[in-house]
């Protein structure tokens, strides 16, 4: 049975056009005006499929979701040259870090520069620094590290930046950010890797029912979670007792990414 997170309705396909999300931020959900499923940022590719009464119904690229965005979300967005690689920027109307400021973006933003002033880059947002962007191609290589840039942000169900993020957005944007291809949500992200057992190991992933936690040291996890409303670091006994305690299980799956099973 196909998965409708992933899987297109075939009635609400009119077209396939290549577009790009034109806005900092702007929710995936399941039906014009319904819930959040994931959130979309700027310059993420995505396959426009049809588009009505102010909403397009779209496919995004990355990891093959599907819902609705308000048409506004889609615009002329050339093509991306750098990606925000901080865990947020902003935009300035001139060279100047005194400028007037024009709009933030959150890491993992894709832009277009189309040439460099001394310490920013200019795109069609405006000026951004260039400390705080890297050739797209180029990746990190420790997902622990790139989940600590959301250390005390939000949590948001369904998040996906820097000012909301919920358990599967963190690993999502962790795995992503070093160049590993990453589903939307935790039930998807446990075919990761591979199953492993204790002592546990930097950049493994540990799952409940509904919830995933990044392993950060044997001890210790990193985790956008309801408890704190937050990302927040635990010690992993306390996780499993807490979580346990609270309802929600015990754990359910422990998996390791070779790549990062340092």
């Amino acid at each position: 049975m196909s998965d409708p997170r992933l899987t297109p309705d075939p009635a609400r396909v009119t077209c396939k056009q290549d577009r790009r999300i034109a806005l900092p931020l702007c929710d995936l959900r399941r039906r014009p005006d319904g819930p959040r499923d994931r959130q979309l940022i700027y310059g993420a590719d995505v396959t426009l499929l049809d588009e009505a009464d102010g909403w397009a119904y779209v496919q995004a690229r990355s990891d093959g979701y599907v819902g609705y965005v308000t048409a506004d979300a889609l615009g002329a967005v050339e093509r991306p040259t750098h990606i925000v690689t901080e865990p947020s920027t902003r935009a300035y109307a001139e060279a100047d870090l005194k400028s007037p400021d024009r709009t933030a973006l959150t890491h993992l933003s894709r832009v277009a520069v189309v040439s460099e002033d001394g310490d920013f880059a200019l795109t069609a947002l405006g000026y951004l620094p260039r400390v705080h962007l890297s050739r797209i191609g180029m990746t990190a290589s420790d997902p622990a590290t790139i989940a600590g840039y959301y250390l005390g942000t939000d949590y948001l169900w369904g998040g996906n930046s820097r000012w909301g993020i919920d358990c599967s957005g963190l690993v999502q944007a962790a795995l992503t950010a070093c160049g590993v291809p990453c589903p939307g949500d935790s039930d998807m992200q446990m075919s990761l890797g591979n199953p492993a057992s204790a002592p546990y190991r930097r950049n493994d992933l540990l799952f409940w029912k509904g919830h995933v936690a990044l392993v950060t040291d044997p001890e210790t996890i990193l985790h956008a979670n309801a408890h704190a409303m937050a990302v927040t670091f635990e010690p992993i006994s306390a996780a499993i007792t807490r979580i346990e305690a609270s309802g929600d299980g015990p754990m359910t799956a422990h998996r390791r990414l070779a790549s990062f099973s340092g």
